[in-house]
């Protein structure tokens, strides 16, 4: 779960996640390799940085940055699309909301009902959320992505794109994630075959970035071990511990229906805040936002989530702090209400 910021066919919407990294839509594609990296100053600079940061071998860091190789299509990738690319919500709902996906999740619900159970017994995270994560971010498993981390995360690390409109804070980012990876390197036994994830260095079934693999990961198949490669069991007990950690309230809906009485309607102060709920239902419904007799009753605050379609009218949602928690995972409002309305799918399609 890592930096994330999907690029969107038919329409985007860029998210700057904190834990998860950005997915290339064909990052099921070849496997890439490039030109290592050698002995520079900036490589040894780096190595040795990281190496006192993450209290590891300064010559094994050395060697370990020094024969990861440049990506040279990377840096690309991680641009935002231009300016006058439009979103469109609709187009974005449809790569993910479909039966191919409704239908693969209907058959990983039905093989890890247990874990899933034992998932919302445990963390109160709804199940259908953690499929609906599973499903955007890998396909169950799937889609986990062909690039080597270490080439990857050093590669941008080293080389992250100066065009980018906050280049400074990705590049720190990309060089943080590529410290908490080699400290997950160095614990692999030896002989291990090389990590492969996305372009951004995300892995395993839920694509969690390295710093978030090592503070949310959990072993929840009991095997001794956490693996979100291989085991699908702790990909559903990681995603419900991360979504718990970053607050989510059992039995809180995401989001409910809103139209507008126009006449009242402050809709610039209602998106104001963006996706954080700030309003409380009264204050909500007095800028002018009509919600139904159950948002009513809602006891927390509010959002007014709007999304765009293209060349149409926006859709909105009144969006609830569980909302919010499931854009910490990705920061888009899109991401999130195709990963809600994905899960409740797959719900609605269970035998």
């Amino acid at each position: 779960m890592a930096y994330l910021a999907m690029t969107l066919l038919l329409g985007s919407t860029h998210a700057a996640v904190k834990h998860h990294a950005r997915k290339h839509v064909s990052q099921n594609s070849r496997a890439t390799s490039g030109t290592p990296f050698g002995a520079t100053p900036d490589v040894l600079q780096l190595a040795d940085t990281l190496a006192q940061r993450h209290q590891l071998p300064r010559a094994w860091v050395r060697q370990q940055l020094g024969t990861a190789q440049f990506l040279r299509g990377v840096p690309k990738l991680v641009l935002p699309p231009p300016v006058s690319t439009p979103k469109n919500w609709r187009a974005y709902r449809e790569r993910f909301i479909e039966p191919r996906r409704v239908n693969a999740g209907v058959a990983f619900w039905q093989t890890h009902r247990s874990a899933l159970e034992k998932a919302e017994a445990t963390y109160g995270v709804p199940a259908e959320m953690v499929v609906g994560i599973l499903g955007v971010e890998t396909f169950y498993g799937q889609h986990m992505g062909n690039y080597r981390v270490l080439d990857a995360l050093t590669t941008l690390a080293l080389n992250f794109p100066p065009e980018h409109p906050r280049a400074a804070e990705r590049q720190a980012f990309f060089q943080s994630e590529l410290g908490h990876f080699l400290v997950q390197m160095r614990q692999q036994p030896a002989g291990a075959a090389p990590i492969k994830g996305s372009f951004a260095g995300a892995m395993g079934w839920p694509q969690f970035m390295p710093s978030s693999w090592g503070q949310f990961a959990v072993d929840f198949d009991g095997d001794g071990r956490i693996d979100l490669l291989n085991s699908p069991v702790d990909a559903i007990g990681s995603v419900a511990n991360y979504f718990k950690a970053f607050g989510w309230q059992t039995g809180m809906p995401t989001h409910y229906p809103v139209r507008f009485d126009e006449a009242r309607l402050d809709k610039p102060t209602l998106l104001a805040p963006d996706i954080l709920p700030s309003f409380s239902v009264r204050n909500f419904q007095d800028k002018g936002a009509v919600l139904d007799d159950v948002a009513q009753q809602h006891p927390g605050p509010l959002a007014l989530v709007e999304l765009f379609n293209g060349e149409d009218a926006p859709s909105y949602v009144a969006g609830t702090d569980n909302f919010y928690v499931v854009t910490r995972y990705n920061w888009s409002s899109y991401y999130a209400l195709a990963v809600i309305e994905l899960g409740a799918a797959v719900k609605a399609a269970l035998p």
